[in-house]
Order: C-alpha cells, then structure tokens, then sequence
C-alpha cells in the first residue's frame, strides 16, 4: 500500500487524538502536516517517534496533501474548500458541513457506502450520534425503527482541553473548600450536571439535541425515525454515556438485542447483572468499541427496548472514526 501524505488540522483534544489513532492503527502516513492556528503554530508534537512543528494553516497549506483531518471548529469552514481544491479528501470533524445534502456523514459500521459519493469532503458526525447510531443499527436492520428517545451524560473532553483543566481545577476547590470559578461552562461542572451544551434553539432545544435528531436520520438513510434528546454534560474526564430508548416496528426480545449486538460491528455487549457488569466511561477510555449493556424490553410499549451505551468521545466519537472513514477510503480505492 503506498504511503499518503497526511494534514492533521487542530492541535487540541481532537487532534492530538487523531494522531495517536493514526500511528495505533499504522495507517501508511509518508509525508505528514500537523496544522493549527498561528497561537499554536511553532510548538511541537510528536509522530512515531519523531517531532513534527506545527505549521499555520493557510490556503496554500493543503498542496500535496492526499488527506486532510480537520479535528474540529471553524477550520474547515475557513479551508475546507481550498484543500479540496488542492487535491486533498477532506474528513471534517466539525458541525460545518454535516447537513451539507452534497456531503456524506459517515459512520464506517452504519453507512459505509456513502464513501462512494463525496466529492472530496466527507463529515464526521457528532460523537454522541456516533455511538447511538453504532448501537442502533443492528437492530434497526433487524426489526426497523419508529422512535428513539436518547438522554446523554456527556464527559466535557467533548468540550475540549480547556473543559477538562476547567473539572479538574474546579474539584480541586470544591473538595479544598475554596470558591470555585471557572469560564468555558456557565455553571459550576465540578460535582454538578448542566443540561445545556452548545446554544439553546428557538424550539427549546440545544443545538446540541438537535444534532443527534438531524445526524441520525441522515445516517441512518431514514427521515421517518422520530428522534428526540436531552444532552447533558456531567463531571467526568472523558466518555459519553447514554440511555436510549428504542421503540422498532417489529418486536425484538431483550435476548434477541442482544444477541444481535453482540454480532455487530465495533460493538462489545457488557450486560451480566448478576457480577455487575455494565457499560463504564472509565472502561471505554481509551477503547475504540462502543459498548452496550442494560438490555431489557420497555414494558410500557409494544416493541420498546431500552440500552445503556458508552463510549471514548475522543476517539470512536471523533478522531478514531474519521481515521476509519480514511481507511474505508482506501479499501474502496477512493484515495
């Protein structure tokens, strides 16, 4: 397999990740460009034992450049289509462009097909939609879907480096008796749970919400499932929990779920109530899977089924993923 020349766009959370999945998974990288903005531009970071410096992004950035992770922000916004235009396959981390209808929004388990149609960008979908879509599908191609009903528990690595020094400083006061500040949350996270992430729409929802509603359906191929959440950010490092409430068109027991799952794609079924064993953001960091336990029927409905599921935001929910939408690229000689 020839070597591509790789641009890792985003030095944060993200990017950082998408590094470390790139050299996990010995993804032929020959020339490689970590870019940033001009405040990180200079520093350094490291790639299969070698230093790189980070470069500022500009237009001309992106010639010779075969793929181009953007890991997330107005980055792609501002040089997604100037990477296109020098050749580069653009996989976008970011909100810009997921509801694009010229776009695919891929999760390589769920609809890797739509690989096929890009037109040198391809979006990341949300990383709570991810792992809801990931977990859906196998029963969705079983029994069909009618509604789904997520809340989620989401680790504020979703919100970035900042968010996670913001935790860890602020249970430090809290736990000392001081009194707690902080700037990238509007409330306290430390010890608390805020049901507000991102901006709240004229509908009542957050922007947030609104995104697992659209990115399913979208994924999924399907607008007739009827979506609807409540995100919630609490006062873990990292990893996003959900509980899903799935109602299909044709009933499925709690055992058939979960044997289904237990054959699917980038699935791992953790549910052995009797030794305690359940889905835990403290296992699945670090993981790639997404994991899914508390299987059990909905008794209030026909056909309801009701999942807990959890996964690492940073990797499966972002950088893990789009790496994988680089190498499904690759298998269907896209690159």
């Amino acid at each position: 397999m020839a070597n591509l020349n790789v641009a890792v766009v985003g030095t944060g959370a993200v990017g950082q990740t998408m590094l470390k999945v790139l050299e996990e998974r010995n993804f032929p990288v020959g020339r490689l460009k970590v870019l940033a903005t001009s405040r990180s531009a200079g520093k350094k970071v490291t790639f299969k034992g070698e230093e790189y410096r980070v470069e500022e992004t500009t237009p001309e950035s992106f010639a010779g450049v075969n793929v181009a992770l953007f890991a997330g922000g107005e980055a792609s916004k501002i040089f997604g289509r100037a990477a296109v235009a020098a050749g580069a396959v653009v996989i976008d981390n970011s909100n810009n462009f997921r509801m694009d209808p010229e776009v695919p929004l891929v999760v390589p388990e769920v609809n890797p097909q739509d690989v096929r149609w890009h037109k040198g960008l391809i979006a990341n979908p949300n990383c709570s939609t991810i792992q809801m879509v990931v977990a859906l599908k196998p029963l969705y191609d079983a029994a069909g879907i009618k509604r789904v009903v997520v809340s989620t528990y989401q680790a504020v690595s979703g919100a970035g480096q900042e968010a996670i020094d913001e935790l860890r400083k602020q249970s430090q006061q809290v736990l000392e008796g001081r009194e707690v500040s902080g700037r990238v949350f509007p409330w306290q996270i430390a010890f608390n749970c805020l049901p507000h992430i991102d901006i709240f729409l004229e509908n009542g929802y957050s922007k947030e919400e609104m995104k697992m509603v659209n990115e399913t359906k979208k994924i999924m191929g399907d607008n007739d499932i009827r979506v609807t959440a409540t995100t919630v950010r609490v006062p873990v490092f990292n990893g996003h929990s959900e509980a899903i409430n799935v109602e299909t068109r044709e009933k499925l027991t709690a055992s058939q779920a979960r044997e289904l799952l237990s054959r699917a794609p980038g699935v791992v079924v953790v549910d052995d109530l009797d030794n305690k064993a359940y889905p835990l953001a403290i296992q699945a960091d670090g993981r790639d899977e997404v994991f899914v336990g508390r299987i059990r029927e909905d008794f209030s409905i026909a056909n309801g089924l009701n999942l807990w599921v959890v996964a690492d935001n940073l990797r499966k929910g972002a950088a893990t993923n789009a790496v994988q939408i680089a190498e499904l690229l690759l298998q269907e000689g896209l690159l």
